[in-house]
């Protein structure tokens, strides 16, 4: 039996997840609450699940032919997979940081803009005053104050990401999604970026894949190990990482296997 964190403090809650691609059923019986404020981090071996499972929390996987939710997830006790729901206002609601950093190809300022005018703003100041706020949250305003109309493909990989980042803010999401942001960074990138996500959950509900276990134990508040599609664990970090209630957790952790 999966660990259960029980607390009325939850933004997200998943219920009876499973998910298909076409007859693949790759997620089973998935039960989960990711709390207010917090950063959940979902760890587990390759190919257990946790990208998909964290693309699912935005309706990401929409786009794939033949694949197939059952159960729910709520978001603020509404579910996001409900007939009459707006992707569109679901996914300005919960923001997404992928493994590569993906800037468009515009300038620095322009990359955040964008997000906001596909999203009707127009006013010449409120865009730049949100610009400019979002880069001082992604601790990138003072890099590139002075080089707003570079191109964002001129910046380091660990600055792009945080523009990325940035991109995500300026729309105001109630949720951010990191599917192993710090994958392809050098280790000084990763710190800034860890110590932006503990600053992040002050404001934001955070969950993040990650392969890096010490990321987990060192970033987050709960989390989930997944493998084989199955949630084996949840619980707070500490204990997981600690005390783990099931073998195959502890295994894991101890590189036993994975």
């Amino acid at each position: 039996m999966v660990s259960s964190v029980v607390d009325t403090n939850l933004r997200m809650t998943v219920k009876n997840l499973n998910f298909f691609y076409g007859r693949n059923l790759a997620l089973k019986n998935i039960n989960m609450g990711i709390e207010n404020n917090k950063v959940t981090a979902v760890i587990g071996p390759s190919g257990c699940g946790k990208s998909t499972f964290i693309r699912i929390l935005n309706r990401m996987n929409d786009i794939i032919i033949g694949s197939r939710v059952e159960g729910e997830i709520l978001l603020d006790g509404e579910n996001i997979y409900a007939p009459q729901v707006d992707v569109v206002e679901i996914r300005r609601k919960i923001g997404m940081v992928f493994q590569k950093s993906n800037p468009f190809p515009k300038s620095i300022f322009d990359n955040i803009a964008y997000g906001l005018r596909i999203n009707g703003f127009t006013n010449k100041t409120e865009i730049t005053d949100r610009v400019e706020q979002s880069l001082k949250n992604s601790a990138l305003w003072e890099e590139v104050q002075d080089r707003l109309d570079d191109n964002a493909f001129e910046l380091s990989g660990g600055q792009q990401q945080r523009l990325c980042i940035a991109r995500a803010l300026a729309i105001e999401p109630e949720v951010i999604l990191f599917d192993e942001p710090c994958s392809a960074l050098d280790p000084i990138s990763t710190a800034k970026i860890e110590e932006l996500i503990n600053q992040l959950k002050e404001k934001y509900t955070i969950a993040i894949v990650t392969h890096n276990m010490q990321q987990a134990a060192r970033i987050s508040d709960y989390t989930g190990f997944f493998l084989l599609g199955e949630l084996i664990e949840f619980d707070k970090t500490e204990k997981i990482f600690t005390n783990p209630s099931r073998k195959q957790t502890e295994d894991y952790i101890t590189g036993r296997f994975g």
